[in-house]
């Protein structure tokens, strides 16, 4: 699914690439959603420099007098691809180097707000972070050495191969500290250690996987270790593991030997102040990082955990269903098929992962070639779901770049917009047919057809079964009910999300599908809402416009039911845009103070005002 999304969201500016946990196959509590964006306009080399593009900026790689690990970026003699990444330059001793900082910040203010965070642009929730990265086609001389070093049976010839073949990033932060931090990048090999954790058998996940824990739920809570280690030091510490032992050792009923080489190894490095990088091992990551107090009591608290042996898992809560197992309670075969499906819907990374193909806007050509192609060349069916699934996401915001006018004119250029615009939003029905079919809605409402806009909506409520789901949701009954039988059980992920999830609406920047009433002078911000307080919504403005003034209070009722019913409606954020939506339809009805109330509701469940509307309806109201 990470793959798939990736490639849709890709353009020829950029290669999108999910990282971190998430992009790692795991869905860990408190993490967030690592992305990077690999430059297609921006190439490093080390020695030979690759055949000249006139579309492309080239920089050199300098390690003289850097830290191993990282680098400066020298100018070449070749000009500047446009005239902007020339203000990302600093000159020294009559060199221009490419700034490592000056190139963060640039990126930062095209993505207000936003804040920077290492070497990551993080969005102000903190749960989505960006790295604008570089691509190095060739592997570099500080790493050289990793190619000939294992001898074991892990990783594989044909997986070192892989990695060398597809070269390193670098990323914009410098070393901590150092007179030539804001000139320098770290060389990062996240795509070789995508990689290497794709080679891991069950046993390796489940080892690196509890370490995260241990170190999230128990290690990060005691006093003055917060901030000592990361994922990163972890996820190295296994990759050196992995490299010693056989891959024999690697199997289920070593489980617990294995967690503990980890574990004892972690402990060793933090003794030794050394982590040493795996494809540097110059680099000692633990340098000037895990000295002094700090290093004496997290060896205090380490040594505790130790002595626990593998019952030091046991201090993180999530394991707290452990015990299950050892009493030999049966579990009912649907059950854990049920709890996968819990976990997804719960999933805040995964509702924001597949939100984020809104964001990403291409052509509607490009999409089709790209739909066509994928579908076409993929022989397993359960990949072409993906891609339809995601296609069909793309689709919902792609159809909101056509201009439109309010009506359907004789105008040959008009009418070719509006067949094109529903031409993609019919795409758009095969990830969600409720979400699909209302954005069909809209079109219809947006160019004045109201009685064909009252059709579509009557059908998508029709879809609005007590059996479906929707993001943030509980599984009921009804749901465990329905997932026993088998007919579910061996459907396919992509056939549950389509069939039994409820996506939202989704409005992109500048959308030509908005509804006029929710513009707001130049507030032309991204938004989403409920599907199902949606519908009601666009149910009260086609009779409004129809002067049906009955149908209108009904629509107005049914929509105010579906707020204190929270029917789809299981977190703030929906909860705060339905409310938006009552506000504005009694606006239109010139019930002020009750408008007012609304906003208020709203603003009191999400009170940002760059992503709430009603923060400035209510100054407007005053």
């Amino acid at each position: 699914m990470n793959a798939v999304r990736d490639n849709i969201l890709s353009n020829k500016e950029h290669t999108n690439i999910t990282g971190g946990s998430f992009g790692e196959g795991l869905d860990m509590r408190g993490s967030d959603l690592d992305v990077m964006a690999v430059s297609r306009t921006i190439e490093v080399y080390e020695n030979i420099k690759p055949f000249f593009n006139p579309n492309i900026t080239y920089f050199s790689m300098d390690i003289d007098d850097v830290k191993p690990g990282y680098a400066q970026l020298k100018q070449d003699n070749s000009k500047f691809r446009g005239g902007v990444l020339k203000h990302y330059c600093e000159e020294q001793h009559g060199k221009h180097y490419f700034s490592s900082t000056l190139y963060k910040q640039g990126i930062a203010n095209n993505m207000f707000p936003s804040t920077i965070h290492g070497p990551c642009i993080s969005n102000p929730t903190g749960h989505l972070d960006l790295a604008s990265s570089l691509h190095c086609n060739t592997w570099v001389s500080p790493a050289i050495q990793w190619i000939t070093r294992s001898n074991n049976s892990w990783p594989k010839h044909n997986v070192k191969r892989a990695i060398i073949k597809h070269g390193v990033l670098f990323v914009p932060i410098g070393v901590k500290g150092s007179p030539k931090e804001d000139l320098e990048w770290r060389i990062s090999f996240s795509v070789g250690e995508k990689f290497l954790i794709n080679t891991f058998t069950h046993t390796q996940l489940l080892c690196y996987a509890l370490l995260k824990i241990i170190l999230k739920d128990v290690i990060a809570t005691f006093s003055g270790c917060e901030d000592l280690l990361c994922s990163y030091f972890l996820k190295t510490i296994v990759f050196w593991v992995s490299e010693e032992l056989p891959q024999s050792v690697w199997e289920a009923e070593y489980i617990i030997p294995c967690f503990m080489r980890c574990f004892s190894r972690l402990i060793y490095c933090v003794e030794h102040s050394v982590c040493l990088h795996y494809f540097i091992p110059e680099n000692n990551m633990f340098e000037n990082k895990i000295v002094g107090r700090a290093r004496e009591v997290l060896l205090e608290k380490l040594y505790m955990l130790n002595s626990y042996n593998w019952r030091c898992i046991l201090f993180s809560d999530q394991m707290s269903n452990f015990n299950l197992s050892i009493w030999n309670i049966p579990i009912e075969p649907h059950a854990p098929y049920s709890k996968e499906i819990q976990i997804i819907l719960s999933s805040y990374l995964w509702y924001l992962a597949n939100l984020s193909l809104g964001f990403k806007i291409s052509s509607i050509v490009s999409i089709r070639i790209k739909q066509m192609y994928m579908c076409q060349q993929s022989s397993k069916s359960s990949l072409k779901d993906v891609y339809i699934f995601c296609m069909s996401k793309y689709c919902h915001v792609d159809a909101q770049r056509v201009q439109l006018i309010s009506t359907l004119g004789k105008n040959k250029y008009q009418y070719k917009q509006y067949k094109s615009c529903l031409s993609t939003l019919i795409d758009n029905i095969y990830h969600d047919a409720v979400s699909g079919w209302l954005m069909v809605a809209t079109l219809f409402y947006k160019t004045n057809q109201y009685r064909k806009a009252l059709n579509i909506v009557r059908y998508s409520l029709s879809k609005c079964t007590p059996e479906k789901l929707c993001f943030m949701m509980t599984l009921s009954d009804i749901h465990c009910q329905l997932l026993k039988l088998q007919t579910f059980q061996k459907k396919s992920i992509m056939y549950l999300l389509k069939t039994l999830i409820v996506d939202e609406i989704l409005f992109c920047e500048n959308s030509t599908l908005l509804p006029d009433e929710l513009r707001l002078n130049q507030w032309n911000k991204g938004r989403t809402f409920q599907s199902t307080a949606y519908a009601y919504f666009v149910n009260f403005l086609c009779y409004y416009h129809l002067s049906d003034v009955r149908q209108c209070q009904d629509s107005l009722q049914s929509l105010q039911l579906v707020i204190s019913e929270r029917y789809f409606v299981k977190s703030t954020h929906p909860a705060a845009g339905a409310y938006n939506l009552l506000g504005v339809a009694l606006l239109l009805l010139s019930d002020n103070e009750s408008a007012r109330h609304a906003f208020l509701q709203s603003v009191k469940l999400y009170p940002s005002e760059f992503h709430n509307s009603a923060v400035k309806r209510l100054l407007l109201l005053s």
